[in-house]
């Protein structure tokens, strides 16, 4: 996006002040269905071979299936903090670190949305990890039913019963699957072919990984069967057709290379939105860029109000109604602090900017481990290159480094300052050509592209300012004693 298309698309969030009575007459009821770590390709929509997900194909059939939708950052509760705020990570303070805070300060499309009378819930994994604010003041992984993303419920259709029958609703489905732990061999044992599982171009082709493969497959059918269930309760009461369904994800696959970068198995989602009516052309694929943070803007406008001008996050009504305001040519991630497996409890900073043909990556600290320490000590999971979960495809790729060198230093090995995939000939992203004289001219220009929209966002990192991330409070569990981060700069 260049500078005229950015100042023009932030031109339209400048005044907050709810629609005219005809529009608010219109506002719709809201299902945002979100996974747990799922990559952009694990479905039947998307042309998998093998995962089953009739609820998201249904909702990609009768909606729009949108192809490069992108995490504004890889980590569950950065990209949550984005996807209630309508903002960048790097705009949120803390909340851009996981086991962190989302500060009372930042408006969320929840809290506005009850303001004006509209009924909220939540199911299973919400904003979360970290701490948030109950009466009785900071709580963590609270077991209560206070949380940014309304109260807790334990189903779908027990809030859809309780609620008032005169309120419209805003629910946030969400689900631990397909976090790990996986159960072993249930992929296989459900009937689904190993020798069918597509494996990603970064991971070796090995039965230990096709078996993962399948195990996490497991669980986003799971998954889908749970959005399946809620649009069922909604057809009954026949109030499906008169709500905007969302179905999508956090942030990729955990898996290596995926899940805690920047690369596509890491911030590339997938997505579906079904809303009759006011989606012209059902069943289309759009391959706009677009962020999950776009979900708040477009939330307030379904319910007839204009986003509040700090949401940086643009409003996919343009997309509905095929009369876009400004192109969507790129999308803008980030990560800070994941679980800071590195000495001293530091994350691995960077920021990167996708567009069809490129990927640019900007590592601000080359010298850290971007996958966590090999050291166990330096991790507060106690496990070596902890920002990647324990599990069968990690534990091979270190037990055979040798044999699977390549796919092992992709995973784990140390990056450079800056990287660059020429997604034309290398759609997995495996050869950084960064340094390739002939890509210097798309390389600068990419950079400036990069550093100019940080710059008008807000990004301390490219403003030159503090950016304390490293620095603040670790709220999460740590299985290793001798960890810490102490809140203050070395």
């Amino acid at each position: 996006m260049n500078r005229r298309s950015f100042l023009k698309a932030m031109s339209v969030l400048s005044v907050a002040k709810t629609l005219p009575a005809a529009a608010a007459r219109k506002r719709a009821n809201i299902l945002f269905c979100i996974s747990d770590d799922q990559s952009w390709l694990h479905a039947g929509a998307m042309g998998d071979p093998v995962v089953k997900t009739p609820a998201f194909d249904r909702v990609a059939r009768e909606g729009i299936l949108f192809t490069h939708a992108f995490c504004d950052a890889p980590s569950c509760a950065p990209s949550r903090s984005a996807i209630l705020t309508g903002q960048h990570i790097w705009r949120l303070e803390e909340a851009g670190n996981i086991h962190s805070r989302l500060p009372e300060k930042f408006l969320t499309y929840t809290g506005l949305l009850e303001k004006e009378g509209y009924a909220l819930g939540s199911y299973s994994k919400a904003w979360s990890p970290g701490q948030f604010k109950t009466s009785e003041g900071w709580v963590l992984h609270s077991k209560t039913k206070q949380n940014p993303a309304g109260d807790r419920f334990n189903s779908f259709e027990a809030f859809y019963q309780a609620k008032p029958q005169d309120k419209l609703f805003c629910f946030w489905l969400g689900s631990s699957d397909a976090h790990r732990g996986y159960k072993k061999n249930s992929g296989v044992e459900s009937g689904m072919d190993p020798a069918k599982a597509v494996v990603p171009p970064h991971l070796p082709d090995d039965p230990v990984v096709r078996h993962d493969i399948l195990d996490y497959y497991f669980e986003v059918e799971r998954w889908d069967r749970l959005v399946g269930d809620a649009l069922a309760t909604l057809e009954k009461a026949g109030e499906l057709d008169n709500t905007l369904v969302v179905v999508t994800s956090d942030n990729g696959m955990p898996f290596p290379r995926a899940k805690a970068s920047l690369y596509d198995y890491g911030t590339r989602m997938p997505l579906a939105i079904r809303w009759p009516g006011s989606i012209q052309s059902p069943g289309r694929t759009c391959e706009d860029f677009v962020h999950l943070s776009d979900m708040a803007p477009t939330f307030l406008e379904a319910a007839g109000l204009t986003p509040p001008k700090e949401m940086t996050a643009r409003s996919l009504m343009d997309v509905f109604n095929q009369n876009k305001s400004a192109p969507r040519d790129a999308a803008y991630t980030a990560m800070e602090r994941h679980d800071g497996c590195r000495k001293g409890g530091k994350g691995y900073p960077c920021r990167a900017l996708r567009t069809h043909d490129f990927l640019y990556i900007r590592n601000y600290e080359p010298d850290r481990w971007p996958s966590g320490d090999p050291d166990a000590a330096n991790c507060a999971r106690a496990i070596p290159f902890g920002e990647v979960d324990s599990s069968p495809s990690k534990t091979l790729l270190m037990e055979e480094n040798q044999k699977y060198a390549v796919q092992y230093q992709l995973a784990f090995g140390m990056r450079p300052g800056e990287e660059l995939y020429d997604l034309r000939s290398d759609p997995g992203q495996l050869t950084n050509v960064a340094t390739e004289p002939e890509y210097a001219r798309i390389k600068l220009a990419l950079a400036r592209q990069l550093k100019a929209y940080t710059a008008q966002t807000g990004d301390p990192r490219a403003l030159g300012k503090e950016a304390p991330w490293d620095y603040y409070p670790y709220y999460g569990y740590m299985r290793n004693q001798n960890w810490s981060v102490d809140g203050k700069p070395e």
